[in-house]
């Protein structure tokens, strides 16, 4: 329950027929006692130079300490900031929760922790304040940016956004800071189709945003990493995979378009492509299915013998490079109906699966036999099986970026 009454404006907001847009910045926490105080209280006295008109949301979704009690003072403490509780957990929940519910033209977030350096916060609001964009994101990839954070991290980060470059062709470098501003009524037709409550909100969110052909904005960073973090890497990188798979579907099938308001590019500007989704017919897919079950029978083909006399890796290469040659050139024989095939993505493509499914066999006990591997590489190749239909489509034989 808000602390004040329902859809009260900030005292902040000005006459409509005047004002400038005003900006509603939420901040999710889950058992944040501790770090929530400080974090109110620095970003209060930051924006008391801001120059647009502003408010602070504190979500609490879902915490088992004292965070309620203190986001409830701190409301009442500092006459812009408000505070809701959600009984569900995920950031995603509380982004949507707040985010549906506010008042303001622009919504934006920041994590509790104040990673991410305030002086990003003025850009990446007027980007879209001033029409220039519909989403702005913070990136921590970009030439400018400054991070300090594990190798770990780094590596996981890099490959994730990577993925989503060459599976998605999407434009931008850093899907999962937890800095973002959107418009208000373009973000909210967007949310009714993404379905993620937990760390794949953004990355959703993202994707949907450039598929339907909006605008979003990068602003370089500084940040440095919260060594008390609560995220999972490798349970959310999993997830990750999952949800990626199930947008690339909903992509395939024509199933993310939304109605949003927009600025429409010129006939000439190359945006005007990407600003019509693409809805990919049932017989593209059919055929693209068909030529992958009789790559995987292949493949097993291949591999079974091959693994009498070669290592795990050797062989999956082996494998792997012969039926990948064939399944290329079948999709852009019957797919995909291209003339060409673009070698260089052609080959960063095939470098990805090998990786992934490398990474697969390798995890197979020792002595568990060449049928148990091949069962690893076939599940995590239909894992990556929407991902490789996007990537080829989007990516390799695309026909607006060649």
């Amino acid at each position: 329950m808000d602390t004040r009454a329902a859809m009260e404006p900030s005292p902040h907001v000005l006459d409509p027929a005047t004002r400038l847009a005003d900006v509603d910045i939420v901040i999710p926490v889950l058992n944040e006692e501790r770090a929530l105080p400080g974090c109110v209280r620095t970003l209060t006295e930051f924006l008391d130079g801001f120059p647009l008109p502003w408010r602070i949301t504190i979500v609490d979704n879902g915490s088992t300490d004292a965070t309620w009690p203190v986001a409830t003072a701190l409301a009442s403490e500092f006459e812009h900031v408000h505070a809701t509780r959600l009984d569900i957990r995920g950031r995603g929940a509380a982004l949507r929760a707040a985010w549906q519910d506010s008042p303001a033209d622009i919504v934006a977030y920041m994590d509790v922790d104040l990673s991410t350096d305030l002086d990003a916060l003025f850009p990446l609001v007027a980007s879209v304040a001033s029409g220039h964009s519909e989403v702005a994101i913070g990136t921590r990839l970009a030439h400018g940016s400054r991070t300090r954070r594990s190798l770990r991290r780094e590596v996981v980060s890099r490959a994730y956004n990577a993925l989503l470059r060459y599976g998605f062709g999407v434009r931008f470098s850093d899907a999962q800071c937890g800095f973002k501003a959107a418009r208000t009524g373009v973000v909210r037709p967007l949310m009714d189709k993404i379905e993620d409550d937990s760390w794949f909100f953004d990355t959703e969110l993202l994707l949907l945003a450039e598929h339907n052909g909006l605008r979003v904005h990068e602003v370089p960073v500084d940040w440095i990493e919260d060594t008390d973090s609560r995220v999972r890497v490798v349970k959310t990188a999993i997830d990750d995979l999952k949800g990626l798979a199930r947008v690339a579907w909903s992509m395939s099938m024509g199933r993310a378009r939304v109605e949003v308001a927009r600025s429409e590019p010129t006939p000439t500007h190359p945006d005007a492509v990407l600003a019509r989704p693409r809805a990919v017919t049932m017989a593209k897919f059919t055929s693209f299915a068909a030529i992958g079950v009789i790559s995987v029978i292949l493949y097993a083909l291949i591999y079974l013998p091959l693994r009498e006399f070669w290592s795990p890796a050797m062989t999956n290469l082996a494998a792997l490079t012969l039926t990948g040659v064939i399944n290329t050139e079948a999709n852009r024989r019957w797919t995909f109906k291209r003339r060409t095939t673009v070698l260089f993505r052609a080959l960063v493509l095939f470098l990805a699966n090998y990786a992934l499914t490398t990474v697969a066999v390798l995890s197979v006990p020792p002595g568990a036999g060449p049928l148990v591997e091949v069962s690893a590489v076939v599940a995590t190749y239909c894992l990556l099986t929407l991902l490789r239909f996007t990537a080829l489509d989007r990516w390799v034989f695309s026909r607006t970026r060649n």
